[in-house]
């Protein structure tokens, strides 16, 4: 196993308040989580219950209050972060795939996904051969000059989560992921999702509400009121 992606996700006592005095909002309460790499996890609460907080905790986008996380092999936070450099870990640690595939309207399929590599400093060339190479693991590799407008929802969705894996990112953050597509669609990109985690040893977690998709995972965390829950999925094959 690549030493990089040796951890996965690891997140102990993680808190965050936003806020102080009478004020304050406790959105996360020692929140604590594992992921192995490989793994593919379900996150699920209601609206307010944390999930969006711990996402963007995990994401390197907003600051803890406290507690520790490891992503991969590195310690990023510890009651501070231990990074210097957080856009270059989102950059290159972790892929984040979204409810809407967010693509670049005027870059054809293939610069979609060969763009992150490229800001990372990879050669064009080599940037698009990687970007080629998992366009064709996700069978998409027949709509590689295509634009965006002309590919489907679905379609779309696997060129967004080709981008997320382009830099081998130990970490996967899929954020309601399936929400705009149907039971055929849906199960087909968290067939995916897992497909690529087994791949490349990256450790994944989906938020979602999805009742298609929730009985796939084998492990799901619930969060309410700003603490996880952890209990034994389905983990129905697909």
């Amino acid at each position: 196993m690549d030493r990089a992606h040796a951890q996965g996700i690891v997140i102990e006592g993680l808190s965050k308040r936003y806020g102080e005095g009478e004020t304050a909002v406790e959105a996360l309460k020692g929140v604590d989580m594992k992921v192995a790499p490989g793994e593919v996890v379900g996150l699920v609460g209601p609206s307010g219950s944390g999930k969006t907080t711990l996402l963007k905790c995990l994401g390197a986008v907003i600051e803890p209050t406290a507690g520790r996380m490891t992503l991969g092999a590195e310690e990023i936070y510890d009651n501070g972060w231990k990074i210097r450099d957080l856009r270059a870990l989102r950059r290159d640690n972790i892929g984040f795939v979204f409810q809407a595939p967010y693509l670049i309207p005027f870059l054809d399929v293939t610069d979609n996904v060969a763009l992150l590599p490229m800001l990372a400093g990879r050669p064009n060339g080599e940037a698009r051969k990687a970007a080629i190479e998992l366009l064709g693991a996700l069978d998409v590799a027949h709509r590689a000059r295509a634009m965006p407008s002309q590919l489907s929802g679905g379609e779309q969705q696997r060129v967004a989560i080709a981008r997320a894996l382009v830099n081998r990112p130990p970490v996967i953050l899929a954020d309601e992921p399936t929400a705009p597509l149907d039971s055929e669609r849906a199960l087909a990109v968290i067939r995916i999702l897992n497909q690529m985690a087994r791949q490349y040893e990256t450790a994944v977690i989906v938020v979602t509400h999805d009742e298609k998709i929730i009985p796939t995972f084998k492990r799901i965390y619930h969060i309410r009121d700003g603490r996880t829950h952890e209990e034994a999925g389905e983990g129905r094959a697909f």
